[in-house]
């Protein structure tokens, strides 16, 4: 009789690729806010004016970048609780996209904008597939 380590099970539960696939649509989007991030803590993109700060900016995007990479590891590492993280991650990044978009709009580039309008739809997306995702126990 052949013993199957639990690993090599987890990795044959039906939908167990979707998960991966969720966890890589989720370091996408903190990829794209780590290069957001140092582009305006480096002052390539600067903004116009007030109330937009690109420092401010930049922190922002850091933090959220964090929260979606941890949501994204836990996703990977443990189903049950790693949902509820990335959830939690996700909602936050979206958050503080529409908190940005909101000081973007008033002072912020036009690339930014569109920045922020992009990537918004995209994480809201990913919160859909997060919370249609079937539970496992």
């Amino acid at each position: 009789m052949i013993t199957i380590k639990a690993e090599m099970a987890r990795d044959r539960r039906p939908g167990f690729s979707g998960n991966r696939k969720i966890a890589a649509l989720i370091t996408f989007e903190a990829a794209t806010l780590a290069i957001a991030s140092a582009l305006h803590l480096n002052g390539a993109i600067h903004g116009g004016s007030k109330p937009f700060d690109a420092s401010d900016a930049g922190i922002a995007e850091a933090i959220i970048c964090v929260a979606l990479t941890v949501g994204a590891i836990a996703l990977l590492r443990a189903w049950n609780r790693g949902r509820a993280v990335a959830l939690a991650a996700t909602g936050f990044a979206i958050v503080g996209f529409i908190v940005g978009l909101t000081f973007t709009v008033r002072g912020g580039d036009t690339l930014d904008v569109i920045y922020h309008a992009t990537m918004l739809p995209v994480l809201m997306a990913t919160l859909i597939l997060l919370s249609r995702s079937p539970r496992r126990v």
